[in-house]
């Protein structure tokens, strides 16, 4: 082509340089207006959390707190007032409970890293004074950090998407704490129930042992007949010591879940626990369900995005990771008769020279943190469809053995005990028979207590399993970072 036509088409010089300078002032209107748009939820992420979390079974309508006020403090006084079930103490715990407060601050140290990754790097002003003979010299410099600038908008993004993990994060954890809470509850509330039982169980022993004691004295039961209810009394006693001691630690175990003490850890309890559902339900593919709702393998997947930002950034600041621009203004002065001064202005570029260091640490390091975030996302999606396999067949299970308990072994139990007190008050059994027999339906109602305490702590097991994480906690590959954030140099 020509070269006139070329200039023609390109336009006059002055053009030229208007359009450069415009494109240069765009960039940096759109790097200050991505400064100014950053700042901290006003809420912390409360609501945030809470959208995640909505509708999640294990939640029963509840919603987490981030601060106890004095109107919640006063709700739970009056959940406290009455008999606690299971849904108020729930409700208690994401109110009280200082886990839900920890992941609320975590979740606000996110928040303000995101916040401070997408803010303008801070310029830098440096004064100095020589002085030689009567000369005074004078250098005042303010400089920029040029590849912060630069790379802001990365940085902003990459915070973001770790930002979105730790909301992720917080949601898990807000679920871990209403399953525990739920499971805490229904320990508590069984081992209640048991110790009941038992203490019925020890009275029938203790009769038993005193019957067998004045027999023994007027010569109609031997010693072997004697020291046998004797053992059975003691057996029934430690059973019921460590009921009350099971008793006591899981109701302290909930009592810390909610965050309760004083005069508020002196709540009643109900007598037992729910019935069982009449059915179970029709899930579907649950792990299917798992790979699809749970927040610890949507956490991974956004860890994951957040390092591949990450190892972008880092090979692109891995040779010049640092740069300063600096404008410069040299001042001198001279103690002479005319007090002459002299103004010399300019800039200054700072720039690491690379000639020991290319950046291979920083890439390898980079691209190793991305394989092992890869890994762990691979790791959380096979635990939780193993976990949900194994979790509804441990429903399954469950359910079908409190289901026998509650339709066949106590009501058989009942038949045989109601059998034994007919032919004891027909005189075809003896009180040792109908003593016997009453100790095993004790034991036999204890058991179907603990049959229908497993079910409900399998039923939670499951809603975590399907919706939220392990229910043996986070694990390792849940809980990581998602990387250090890659080194771009400083001021």
């Amino acid at each position: 082509m020509n070269p006139i036509v070329r200039r023609q088409l390109a336009g006059p010089p002055c053009y030229r340089r208007s359009s450069a300078l415009l494109k240069r002032a765009t960039a940096l209107a759109s790097v200050l207006i991505l400064a100014g748009c950053a700042s901290l939820s006003p809420d912390g992420g409360t609501a945030d959390v809470q959208a995640l979390v909505n509708g999640n079974p294990l939640m029963a309508g509840s919603a987490a707190q981030r601060m106890p006020d004095e109107a919640s403090q006063r709700s739970v006084d009056a959940l406290l007032a009455r008999p606690l079930d299971v849904e108020a103490a729930l409700r208690i715990a994401l109110i009280n409970g200082p886990r839900v407060q920890d992941a609320f601050a975590t979740l606000q140290l996110s928040d303000a890293d995101r916040v401070q990754a997408a803010s303008l790097p801070n310029p830098v002003l440096s004064f100095s004074r020589l002085a030689q003979g009567s000369e005074r010299e004078f250098e005042r410099m303010l400089s920029f950090n040029v590849v912060g600038l630069v790379t802001l908008p990365w940085q902003a993004r990459w915070a973001g998407q770790r930002h979105e993990a730790a909301k992720l994060q917080a949601a898990q954890s807000v679920l871990m704490l209403a399953a525990d809470t739920r499971r805490a509850w229904v320990r508590a509330v069984a081992a209640q129930q048991s110790v009941v039982y038992l203490r019925d169980a020890k009275e029938a022993a203790e009769a038993g042992a005193e019957l067998a004691h004045r027999m023994a004295q007027v010569g109609n039961w031997s010693a072997l007949q004697r020291t046998r209810e004797q053992l059975l009394l003691a057996d029934a006693s430690a059973q019921l010591a460590r009921a009350e001691q099971a008793a006591v630690a899981s109701r302290e175990q909930l009592t810390r879940l909610m965050g309760l003490s004083g005069a508020r850890a002196g709540y009643t309890l109900p007598d037992r626990l729910p019935p069982l559902p009449q059915a179970a339900p029709e899930l579907g593919d649950v792990q299917a369900l798992a790979l699809r709702d749970r927040l610890d393998v949507r956490s991974a997947q956004a860890q994951n995005t957040a390092v591949a930002g990450s190892l972008g950034l880092t090979h692109a600041t891995s040779v010049i990771n640092a740069m300063e621009l600096g404008v410069v203004r040299n001042t001198t002065f001279d103690n002479d008769a005319d007090r002459t001064k002299k103004t010399k202005r300019g800039f200054e570029l700072d720039l690491p020279i690379p000639i020991f260091d290319w950046g291979q640490a920083r890439n390898g390091r980079a691209e190793a943190q991305y394989l092992q975030s890869a890994a762990r996302v691979r790791d959380v999606g096979v635990l939780a469809a193993s976990e949900a396999r194994e979790a509804w067949q441990g429903w399954n299970t469950a359910y079908a053995i409190a289901r026998r308990y509650r339709d066949e072994v106590l009501p058989l139990r009942k038949k045989v005990n109601e059998e034994m007190v007919l032919r004891y008050n027909g005189m075809l059994a003896s009180v040792w028979e109908l003593l016997g027999e009453t100790r095993a339906s004790m034991l036999a109602v204890n058991a179907g207590i603990e049959a229908q305490r497993d079910f409900w702590l399998a039923d939670t097991d499951l809603q975590l399993v399907l919706t939220g994480s392990s229910p043996g906690g986070m694990t390792a590959a849940q809980t990581a970072s998602a990387g250090d954030a890659p080194a771009t140099g400083g001021h």
